[in-house]
């Protein structure tokens, strides 16, 4: 079966255990996911796009309008659906296309109405990616990292951390990446914010950038760090011990496990590493796909990881993160931001991520 015969036999079968009549998608990460990396996007921060995804036990429909029916149907939705296109000014989509759906139910991923939340089952679907799935991932990993490694490389201290994360969203517009979010600081702004929005501040004597690119509706989620001077013995503990707390999540995140294991594992490795309670300080990440986080590990979500689903930890210390998504594989994980030209260390029988030394 190909992947859209795949996701609609899914869905038919989420209908039939759960007596629906349809189901209704409306987010633009279950559009991607449900058209095969297709796109509702017209505005980058929007949740829900310019089309939705209609699926009866004998009709796949897109809902959409005429302002955008002729360019989804070109360029974004495979051949398996047909558009149902209706006037702009149409409030409500559905009953316009389908009137007798009043008396429908109808599952959704945004509901609405008297509409229900989509089938635990499809949302667990959702997360584990298919072959066609992690082909796209794998790309879409190795362009991200290369968006992030020119960026820095081109990087000098004098510029401003809004340059920089202008120069990494260039380089990911050129290789269709979606740059849905894009942090910067500076020497001066590292150890004092964990969100750092880019400013006119100087980089200084160094950088970190942080992306979250979306292509085909995947995200790739990274951080990386440029220094325009060497390492202090400072630096080379903080570092070493980032690391092994990110081993420690690494090594966690086996199927079966459930999120909430893999927080506790992280914040055990904190406290060991000397840095008692710094979890709270920023969230550790989760797991990662149609959205920048599909689920963020807490102490309290028992979301069990499977193979063929994307996390994206992201540990830190004061001026200090790593960050990389990885794919969880029968034989371990597997690095999807990684550049092989960007210099590495081992740790923990791992090629990670260093910083880009320039001095």
């Amino acid at each position: 079966m190909t992947e859209i015969a795949t996701k609609l036999a899914q869905l038919r079968q989420a209908m039939v255990t759960h007596r629906l009549d349809a189901i209704r998608l409306r987010g633009v990460d279950w559009f991607s996911w449900a058209t095969a990396g297709g796109s509702s996007v017209i505005i980058l921060t929007n949740e829900i796009g310019v089309a939705e995804v209609l699926v009866t036990d004998d009709t796949a429909w897109i809902l959409t309008t005429p302002i955008e029916a002729e360019r989804l149907r070109e360029e974004e939705v495979p051949t398996e659906y047909d558009l149902h296109v209706m006037p702009w000014t149409t409030q409500n989509l559905l009953l316009a296309a389908v009137p007798q759906a009043a008396g429908w139910r109808i599952a959704s991923d945004r509901p609405l109405g008297g509409e229900s939340p989509l089938p635990a089952e499809l949302v667990q679907l959702k997360r584990q990616m298919l072959p066609e799935e992690i082909t796209r991932y794998e790309r879409l990993g190795r362009d991200a990292a290369l968006c992030v490694s020119a960026a820095l490389a081109a990087a000098q201290p004098d510029w401003t951390e809004i340059r920089l994360a202008g120069e990494a969203a260039r380089e990911m517009w050129i290789r269709g990446i979606h740059p849905t979010l894009t942090l910067v600081a500076g020497g001066t702004r590292l150890a004092r914010h964990r969100h750092p929005f880019p400013t006119a501040s100087a980089l200084g004597e160094r950088a970190m950038l942080v992306i979250c690119g979306r292509r085909h509706g995947l995200y790739a989620n990274m951080t990386r760090f440029v220094a325009f001077e060497g390492p202090s013995a400072a630096d080379l503990h903080g570092l070493a011990q980032l690391r092994r707390i990110e081993a420690a999540g690494f090594n966690a995140s086996r199927p079966g496990n459930t999120l909430a294991s893999v927080y506790h594992t992280l914040t055990e490795a904190y406290a060991e590493a000397g840095y008692p309670g710094e979890e709270l300080n920023h969230h550790q990440g989760g797991t990662t796909g149609y959205l920048s986080r599909e689920v963020v590990a807490t102490p309290h979500t028992h979301d069990s990881l499977t193979e063929n689903m994307a996390v994206a930890w992201n540990p830190s210390l004061p001026g200090l993160k790593i960050e990389d998504t990885m794919l969880i594989t029968a034989n371990g994980l597997r690095c999807l931001t990684s550049d092989p030209t960007w210099p590495t260390v081992q740790a923990d029988g791992r090629e990670r991520p260093d910083w880009l030394w320039r001095s």
